[in-house]
């Protein structure tokens, strides 16, 4: 098979990683791909929302499979568009419609399906300029802290947290009326906040049958203890302690299958990754109950670094048989090993930093798998292309020999400005 990936982020290189090791694989093309994932395929220049072009270039290639790693070509309608051009009509695409990206590109979609389909998530409402007063209100009668969501994407950074009733207002007059978050914050939805400990679970779905893949838990502050401001993600740790059976029995039985008969409900077209984001919520007598975050309609950054290298089984031929209606026959084989990643940084990240630092010591990585997040080739060396430049990936017989692994490979990484966490899987020693 001919494989377009889309995307130029860690999630891609692992992808590409993965989707390289496939006997079905005859040709693999990232667009537009990094320093990494030319590593396993051929790099294309064009970008994930030039939808027109990569069209083209899947015909002009007889591209058998398009896969898609971010979001924002989903939610943009990525796979409305190939499906509606003849000629891609027998070309498999890997991902969801426009429709079913929605999950993911508004908050407000995906709490009216939540409610719709009695799926456990915190209590909400929803404002725009037309109620802002209300929403003055609303603060007002809610319990601290408050959060507060842009509805649309926002590049990681539309979720808020605030502590008192005074800066949840400004920051909901900042949102909607001074557009913060631009486009992405015209609505905000304000939740209730949940306590406990957050984990995510993934889902490869054709729409009503799945295949759960394991589960993860990243960390998004930039600062060890989760302090500071938020990142797109500073490392990730699969599996978690406390995810058990009897939680994952949950998860399945009050989410996932209520998820799947929503889409069918709906008749929304699915096939690709569903991320849950959840909260594992202590509850007044003292259970635990696991309650929706988020959705997203694609593999996470960094998960898909820890989860990814813990599948064993072959990733595209899942893909084939999802395409083709399949997937009740597909075993997917999980490493029993413990995955973690670690997320060197540029120097000032999220905020102000530098590229073009030049990046040495890969060479000598043995005990690790090294995947380019903010990465490119420039006079025949190395150099930083990003806030997030690498994902450094490790197996081991728990998490912490797994940790012990990264934290040595990472010791062998050299470029000016390098940052990482220390401290990833703290609350778990």
């Amino acid at each position: 098979m001919k494989i377009l990936l889309l995307g130029s982020g860690g999630r891609e290189h692992a992808f590409a990683w993965k989707m390289s090791q496939s006997p079905l694989c005859e040709k693999l093309y990232i667009a537009p791909g990094n320093a990494g994932t030319d590593l396993h395929g051929e790099n294309v220049p064009i970008g994930v929302n030039n939808f027109e072009e990569i069209a083209s270039f899947a015909i002009n290639r007889q591209i058998d499979m398009i896969v898609v790693g971010p979001d924002d070509p989903l939610v943009n309608g990525i796979y409305d568009y190939l499906k509606a051009r003849p000629e891609l009509k027998h070309t498999a695409v890997i991902g969801p419609s426009k429709l079913g990206a929605k999950l993911e590109g508004s908050k407000s979609f995906a709490k009216q399906f939540m409610a719709k389909n009695n799926i456990p998530t915190a209590a909400y409402s929803e404002f725009t300029t037309e109620n802002l007063e209300q929403g003055f209100d609303y603060i007002h009668r809610q319990t601290l802290p408050i959060v507060l969501k842009a509805d649309g994407l926002a590049l990681g950074k539309g979720v808020l947290i605030c502590e008192t009733h005074e800066e949840a207002k400004t920051e909901l007059r900042e949102m909607i009326a001074n557009a913060k978050f631009g486009a992405a914050s015209a609505k905000v939805v304000i939740e209730q906040f949940l306590k406990g400990i957050e984990f995510s679970v993934f889902v490869l779905t054709d729409g009503k049958n799945y295949k759960i893949l394991p589960h993860a838990k990243d960390y998004k502050r930039i600062g060890e203890g989760d302090t500071g401001l938020n990142t797109g993600g500073m490392g990730c740790i699969s599996p978690l302690p406390f995810v058990d059976e009897a939680l994952m029995k949950k998860v399945e039985e009050r989410v996932i299958k209520p998820t799947m008969q929503g889409l069918q409900n709906d008749g929304i077209i699915y096939k690709g990754f569903i991320y849950i984001g959840f909260m594992n919520t202590l509850q007044p007598d003292g259970t635990y109950e696991p309650y929706v975050i988020e959705y997203n309609c694609r593999m996470g950054d960094p998960e898909t670094e820890v989860v990814f290298p813990r599948i064993k089984s072959d990733l595209v031929k899942h893909f084939v048989a999802l395409d083709k209606g399949e997937l009740p026959n597909e075993i997917i084989e999980i490493d029993e090993r413990a995955a973690v990643t670690v997320i060197v940084a540029s120097g000032g990240y999220p905020e102000h930093y530098e590229k073009g630092k030049e990046i040495t010591g890969l060479n000598a990585i043995d005990k690790s798998i090294v995947f380019h997040a903010g990465t490119k080739n420039a006079g025949g060396k190395l150099v930083t292309n990003g806030g997030r430049v690498l994902a450094v990936t490790s197996l081991g017989a728990n998490m912490f020999e797994a940790l012990a692994n990264s934290y040595a490979s990472i010791e062998k990484i050299n470029f000016e400005g390098k940052y990482f966490r220390k401290d990833i899987g703290w609350e778990f020693k």
